[in-house]
């Protein structure tokens, strides 16, 4: 369906402004996307635990009309996740043991995770850390100095992850003042980003935010994530021209969903769509069971039959590693 033109103008506005009109009201997604709330499974008791938000770009990636859209799937609050199982809880992956310190978390050797944010551009109903305490973790200025204070002392740490919530929503002033301070640091050979704003806010993706990446000085990896194929419409393509023009090692990581991506021809073309687009295909996790996420959980062994049919029709290179995340491990653990 042609994209109307006060869709166009929003478009041509800058990413803060396209932030700031994002859908935060069921009603509204809803009839942007041609759908009655009386045809969906939706909850306003979970919307109002974990608030909707959804930016026009990712919206406009969905197919109108249809409530079973998998983009959809991904963000609308429904009454599934006032499910509570025994075994899913609000620290799935064990973030707070890996808390040494306000918004640094390290869990491997070598590494260390900086929680940048708490807030992201969108809200996907799967998110690991959609209870998590922010207001207490999250980097503040005399929390974030002391982080990096803590990263000079320890030569070990090489590579330096920014996580969140969604780290790309600090401003380039903000992340440039971060990247001036790691680049004194000899040992931190690498800055690792993760972030699903150059996929649901492409706008995003400036020239002068690439400039500030480059002035880091340091090896840069930009770790994008993606679940479906629909998701890489021309706005995000571009978005990654730009930043396969510099020396940026672009990946992804998906996380395997019930009703989104469960199906091997699904995978294939999300991979092969990544790699036409520069990117490689990382990741490909189990959900981590956070309270909420239940109802996208599928059973271990039908993702790896899901795993097998991917190595069967894909080149190796194409197929993302099958991995779970486990409260103390020392690495992901691989899925066979």
């Amino acid at each position: 369906m042609p994209v109307s033109q006060p869709d166009d103008r929003h478009f041509l506005k800058n990413w803060q402004q396209q932030l700031a009109e994002a859908f935060t009201h069921i009603g509204d997604l809803c009839q942007y996307l041609n759908l009655e709330m009386s045809d969906l499974p939706i909850s306003v008791d979970a919307a109002a635990q974990f608030a909707l938000r959804v930016p026009r770009s990712f919206a406009d990636c969905m197919e109108k009309g249809n409530p079973h859209d998998p983009l959809l799937r991904q963000v609308l609050p429904i009454k599934d996740e006032l499910l509570t199982p025994a075994n899913y809880s609000d620290d799935p992956v064990g973030d707070l043991a890996a808390a040494t310190q306000t918004g640094l978390l390290h869990k491997y050797h070598g590494r260390v995770l900086l929680i940048n944010t708490g807030s992201c551009a969108i809200n996907c109903r799967y998110c690991f850390r959609r209870n998590f305490p922010y207001n207490d973790l999250q980097l503040g200025k005399q929390a974030e100095q002391a982080a990096i204070d803590t990263i000079r002392q320890d030569s070990s740490i090489s590579e330096v992850i920014l996580s969140g919530g969604d780290p790309l929503l600090l401003s380039d002033a903000r992340l440039a003042q971060l990247f001036s301070q790691l680049a004194t640091i000899s040992h931190v050979k690498r800055i690792r980003i993760h972030s699903r704003l150059p996929i649901v806010l492409p706008a995003r993706i400036t020239l002068a935010f690439i400039d500030t990446l480059l002035q880091s000085g340091k090896q840069l990896v930009l770790v994008m994530h993606c679940n479906h194929a629909n998701e890489l419409n021309h706005r995000v393509a571009a978005a990654c021209a730009l930043l396969r023009q510099q020396p940026i090692t672009l990946l992804n990581q998906s996380v395997l969903l019930k009703s989104v991506n469960d199906h091997a021809e699904t995978l294939r073309e999300l991979s092969e769509r990544l790699f036409a687009l520069g990117i490689l295909p990382y990741y490909l996790h189990l959900l981590d069971k956070a309270k909420g996420t239940a109802h996208f959980d599928l059973e271990q062994s039908h993702a790896i039959k899901l795993h097998q049919q991917l190595q069967a029709s894909l080149p190796g290179y194409l197929v993302p590693k099958l991995v779970r995340e486990i409260a103390g491990e020392n690495a992901k653990s691989l899925v066979f």
